[in-house]
Formats: structure tokens, C-alpha cells, sequence
């Protein structure tokens, strides 16, 4: 069980919801790392004074030392900052909750310091799963996933020691903000309506994600990495309630389901007390109350991020790492309200189709297809 824990976006959604584990479990926090919002980095490192601090630029971390005048905080910023946050002795657990690419590094060198790690990055796995994995075997580190889908697959697996026992690992997908929609709807839908999720109140990044599918893509080639998994042996369904997290179905024909409300406390509370479970700070499950649960095929033509994300798994290599960065810059430019919604899987086909396919690459193989493909889609925003 964990004692003392770094967290890697500790003012995001995962961050906060982490803390409030913390206050339940009575953790010490070690580090904790910030983007840019100041004014609650300054609130969370006053309450936990950690050991460390860490900012996205100089200025703000300079800023955050004048803030707190405490000289037992030690303030860092940027890349510098994150690889020690994630590396540091005194911290037994590194949540990984930074967004995007750049979680990857950090989680990399909390593997090699040998940490438990609660994975939130997806993009870490989707890039790098293949070295990320075999780097956990080297250096005996822990990977325990936080994502609500992964984490149930992780206890549907609890107990089975013959992988060759699965026969598919089904994950389900709220549809996000668009489900049900027509493509005709879709091209003029704006970032206000994406960012409606139905059931999980997240970052504007994974909101978007959401409502495109990709998200659910991304999640299909983390599981692919995290189980070791053939992508044959991975399915989704849409399950628009987001009772029944995943599945996995065995060879004779039985299938474990993992069942909760939507709180992603439950999750990151098993991946700090794994293999124990305590009480938790979610409300429990009334399935009395919880309604009826659906399940359906996904729109593979309406939302085709999530076909590319499969199309990306098959081929393997840096195929993912172009998928992703395709889609970070994709995402960032709708938020903007630069492009439009299938802009994003247009943009993303686009840089797949462009850039080559490196297998079995080492991590600047893996860094350099990240930085061609998002050359790639910002160069299909200026041709469109």
C-alpha cells in the first residue's frame, strides 16, 4: 500500500480527485507538478507541503516560490522538474497524470527508479507502449492503470494467472457528447457541445477525445500494451451509462464485469492500496436506482478516430505515436476554434498516411514521428 506519492498533474481533474484519496488514505505527498494554474498549485502546495514543486516555465515557478516563502519547498519547472518529481527516493507511488505527450518521459523514468505507478497518460502507452512494458519488467516497477476502463480490466484479471485463458477484453465507451448524431450534424458540431460529456466531468482535452472516439481508440491501444494483447483479441461496445466499466470474457464462455458510479476516486484509490481496498470517498452503487444498461456496436462511419486508432494498432511501431500526435495538435486547434470537428480525423488520416512507419522504435524514434506528425496536421489545417 502506498505511503508516499508523487503526483504528475496534480491540478487537473486525476490530480484533485487523487488528493482527495490522499486526505481519505492519509498519504504524504512528496511532489506535486503543475501546467500553469498558479493560484491552485499554490493552495494544494500549502495544505501538503511537499517536498518539491514543479511548474511549466521559470516565470511561474518563480512566482509559486514568491508565493509560498517556504524554504522547505523546493520549486523546479519544466521538463527538469517532472523527470525528478517522477524519479525522487522518498515517493513510493508516481501518478502519471500529465496530459499528452508529454507524460511519456516521466513515466519512463518513474519505471526505471522501479516506482508503483498509477497510469492516467494514455498517450504513454499508446507512443511507447512496447518500451514502456519491457522497461517495467527490467527495473521491477508496478503499472496500475487509473482509467476507469482499464482499471476494470485490471480486477475483471485478478486471480487469472493463464492469460491464454481470455478470449477478449471488451471495452465500453459512453459515446461521449455525440452519440446517436449524424454526420451531418457532426460537421458544423462546436467545441461547446463536445465538451458535454454525458457522465465524467474531465479535461477539455479527453472531453474532446470523448466525443470523437478517439479517446476510446487511444484506450484500445493501451490495452493492447498494458495486457499484451493482440488487438483480435480486443473489442468496444457503447455503453451509454458508464455503470459496467469493461469486461473480459474467458474461453468458457464466462464474463467478469467491473461495476461502479462514474467517480474516478475508486479507481486511483485501488492503484494506491492494490492488492488491499479500503473504504472510499465514492458514493456506492444502488442498482436499484442505476436504471437499465445498454450496450451497442460503435459508429465506426460517423466517428472514424476510433476505426483510425484501430487501423493504428494493427500496423504497430511509431503508427500510434503518429496517431496521437495528429490528434493532440487536432484537438488543441478545435479548442481554438480553428477547425472543425471532422477536421480532426481528416488530419490525423492525413499524417498516417504521410509519415513512415517505424517498428519496433527506440524512444527518439518514437519523439521524432511524434514531431512529424503534428508537422504533418498543422499542415493539413493551412491547406484545407
Amino acid at each position: 500500500m502506498t505511503k508516499t506519492i508523487s503526483i504528475l498533474g496534480s491540478t487537473g481533474s486525476i490530480g484533485r480527485q487523487t488528493l482527495d484519496v490522499v486526505d481519505q488514505l492519509g498519504v504524504r505527498v512528496a511532489a506535486l507538478t503543475c501546467g500553469s494554474n498558479l493560484e491552485r498549485m499554490t493552495e494544494q502546495c500549502r495544505k501538503y507541503r511537499p517536498q518539491l514543486a514543479v511548474m511549466s516555465t521559470k516565470e511561474l515557478a518563480d512566482r509559486l516560490q514568491t508565493a509560498l516563502q517556504d524554504p522547505e519547498i523546493r520549486v523546479m519547472w519544466g521538463k527538469d522538474g517532472l523527470l525528478e518529481a517522477a524519479a525522487m527516493p522518498e515517493a513510493d507511488t508516481v501518478i502519471t497524470a500529465v496530459v499528452g505527450m508529454m507524460g511519456l518521459e516521466p513515466t519512463l523514468a518513474a519505471v526505471r527508479a522501479g516506482k508503483r505507478i498509477g497510469l492516467a497518460n494514455k498517450e504513454t502507452l499508446v507512443c511507447a507502449g512496447e518500451l514502456v512494458m519491457s522497461e517495467a519488467d527490467l527495473y521491477g516497477a508496478e503499472i496500475i492503470p487509473v482509467d476507469s476502463e482499464h482499471s476494470a480490466i485490471f480486477q475483471c484479471l485478478m486471480g487469472c494467472g493463464d492469460r491464454g485463458e481470455v478470449k477478449r477484453l471488451i471495452l465500453t465507451a459512453s459515446g461521449g457528447a455525440f452519440y446517436g448524431k449524424t454526420m451531418e450534424e457532426l460537421r458544423t458540431a462546436k467545441k461547446d457541445e463536445a465538451l458535454k460529456h454525458p457522465n465524467w466531468k474531465m479535461g477539455q482535452k479527453i472531453t474532446i477525445d470523448c466525443a470523437t472516439m478517439l479517446n476510446k481508440g487511444l484506450e484500445f491501444i493501451e490495452a493492447m500494451r498494458l495486457y499484451r494483447m493482440p488487438p483480435e483479441k480486443i473489442s468496444v461496445v457503447v455503453h451509454r451509462q458508464s455503470i459496467v466499466h469493461s469486461l473480459v470474457e474467458f474461453k468458457d464462455g464466462a464474463v467478469l464485469a467491473q461495476l461502479g458510479v462514474p467517480d474516478m476516486r475508486i479507481p486511483i484509490q485501488l492503484a494506491l492500496t492494490y492488492p488491499n481496498r479500503v473504504e472510499s470517498p465514492a458514493d456506492g452503487l444502488d442498482l436499484l436506482t442505476c436504471g437499465p444498461l445498454t450496450f451497442a456496436a460503435p459508429d465506426l462511419e460517423t466517428f472514424p478516430c476510433l476505426k483510425l486508432a484501430m487501423d493504428a494498432a494493427h500496423t504497430g511501431g511509431t503508427a500510434c505515436a503518429v496517431l496521437n500526435g495528429a490528434n493532440e495538435e487536432a484537438v488543441a486547434a478545435y479548442l481554438r476554434d480553428e477547425i472543425g470537428f471532422y477536421d480532426i480525423s481528416d488530419s490525423i488520416a492525413c499524417a498516417m498516411s504521410q509519415v513512415p512507419v517505424v517498428q519496433n522504435p527506440s524512444l527518439e524514434q518514437i519523439l521524432e514521428a511524434d514531431r512529424l506528425a503534428r508537422q504533418a496536421a498543422k499542415q493539413y489545417f493551412l491547406k484545407r
